[in-house]
């Protein structure tokens, strides 16, 4: 039998435990527990929640690392209950929406000028948000998961307590289309690559696939035999679906499923006999997949083929003997491209703070390593909403990671940043306010010059 080397341009993928310098720190969590991450980032922010009334949530920039203090850096505050989940706007890095016990998703906007901690990692003061651009109504029971649509422009899907899952147009406030006969308590929530389907897992042990337009079920799998969380992950527009959760006996276990043909999966892994629940972090502009332990410190890299053995272990990945708490992937728009880090993770721990965890492959070249850094999801969406709704389905409108091109005057590969423009009820008000005012004036006016109106 002839011994062949698989190659990989990923093959020597580390990530070295982050300076302290480089951490953030300070935090006092919220102690309710759920199946959230616990810790979102856009390419500027990332946001975790705090104990406190209000449902206090902590806003921090990638770029200023430092000692949160609470009561002197400043926060997004104005749920009425504890914000279990919080979603990034993929096409405006600013935009954050937040879903709370208090059965209401959020969508707020932070400022350019938010900086809870200076350059020198020192806590700075500022003027908390209170004041959402928009609140959405309509869960009966707490939001637990909130996801947004990979390529339309405001469109945010969501799931409650209530055994309902919702698709939002956040733009109108309005509901698309509702689902709410999930049977139990989800687990998780992803949307495919085109944005046109989700899938959800339960705690009945069933994935859900449903249309995103009209939330009708279009599929449903057994995946795993054991109680422990399902995860779920679309492995880009390979047509294949990866699930984690566990056996019988408790092991954990990730299985690939074929969405052509979902009778059996086409592969499964065994991963060890852990208590916590595995996330899966999938980069697809690499094909890596990061999967990542709640409660332990490891967090195992595999690259995706679409071959008869699809999943390969890279190496030994990151360990550390602190437990994760939580744990997300930052944006590639984010990356320190020229130092050829290819995935950052953003790890929360629950004494230690947040641990920014470089993935580098090593390059002896100080040039753009295009090899390693296919273009990325822009910020410009693939399509809007009301042609979203007719049956336009397009794959996310991607951008070049060359800083170089990034430089040039067109910026065409970037895309336009498309948002919307919110006024808050107390700007309304205000307004009203100012123009009753206005009105009274005039109308005086007219009534001492004796003109009738």
């Amino acid at each position: 039998m002839v011994f062949t080397l698989r190659h990989s341009k990923y093959r020597h993928i580390f990530a070295d435990t982050p300076k302290p310098e480089h951490c953030f720190t300070g935090f006092r969590l919220c102690t309710v527990t759920g199946e959230q991450q616990y810790i979102k980032a856009s390419a500027k922010y990332f946001a975790l929640s705090l104990v406190g009334g209000g449902g206090p949530v902590s806003i921090c920039r990638h770029d200023r690392p430092g000692r949160f203090e609470r009561g002197k850096s400043p926060i997004l505050s104005g749920h009425t209950g504890a914000v279990l989940d919080f979603e990034w706007n993929p096409f405006d890095d600013s935009m954050l929406a937040t879903a709370s016990e208090d059965t209401t998703i959020k969508i707020w906007t932070i400022p350019d000028d938010w900086e809870p901690t200076d350059a020198n990692g020192n806590s700075t003061t500022g003027e908390d948000i209170t004041e959402s651009l928009v609140d959405l109504v309509g869960h009966k029971k707490k939001v637990t998961l909130i996801r947004f649509n990979p390529t339309v422009d405001n469109v945010l899907a969501s799931t409650s307590s209530d055994m309902s899952v919702k698709v939002w147009d956040i733009q109108k406030a309005e509901v698309i289309n509702s689902f709410d006969d999930m049977g139990d308590l989800t687990h998780d929530l992803v949307w495919d690559f085109r944005g046109d389907n989700y899938a959800a897992s339960a705690k009945d042990k069933l994935v859900r696939f449903m249309d995103g337009r009209t939330g009708k079920v279009t599929n449903t799998i057994s995946a795993h035999d054991g109680v422990k969380s399902v995860k779920l992950s679309y492995m880009g527009e390979s047509g294949k679906f990866l699930t984690v959760g566990s056996s019988k006996q408790a092991s954990r276990e990730m299985k690939l499923w074929d969405l052509a043909n979902t009778s059996k999966p086409i592969y499964s892994e065994k991963i060890d006999n852990a208590s916590g629940v595995l996330v899966p972090l999938y980069d697809n502009d690499s094909q890596v997949l990061y999967l990542c332990g709640k409660g332990d410190g490891i967090i195992r890299p595999y690259e995706f083929e679409d071959t008869a053995t699809p999943l390969h272990r890279l190496n030994d990945g990151y360990r550390s003997t602190t437990p994760t708490r939580g744990v997300c992937l930052v944006p590639k728009r984010g990356n320190d491209i020229m130092n050829c880090e290819t995935a950052r993770l953003l790890k929360l721990t629950n004494s230690q703070g947040v641990h920014p965890l470089s993935f580098i492959v090593p390059r002896k070249s100080d040039a753009f390593q295009d090899d390693i850094f296919p273009d990325c999801p822009s910020l410009a969406p693939a399509h809007e909403v009301e042609e979203w709704l007719e049956g336009s389905s397009k794959v996310p409108i991607t951008m070049s990671l060359n800083p170089a091109l990034q430089a040039s005057p067109s910026k065409r590969h970037l895309g336009i940043k498309k948002t919307f423009t919110v006024r808050t009820v107390a700007q309304v008000e205000k307004e009203l306010k100012e123009a009753n005012a206005r009105i009274k004036y005039l109308e005086e006016k007219l009534q001492a010059s004796s003109i009738e109106y």
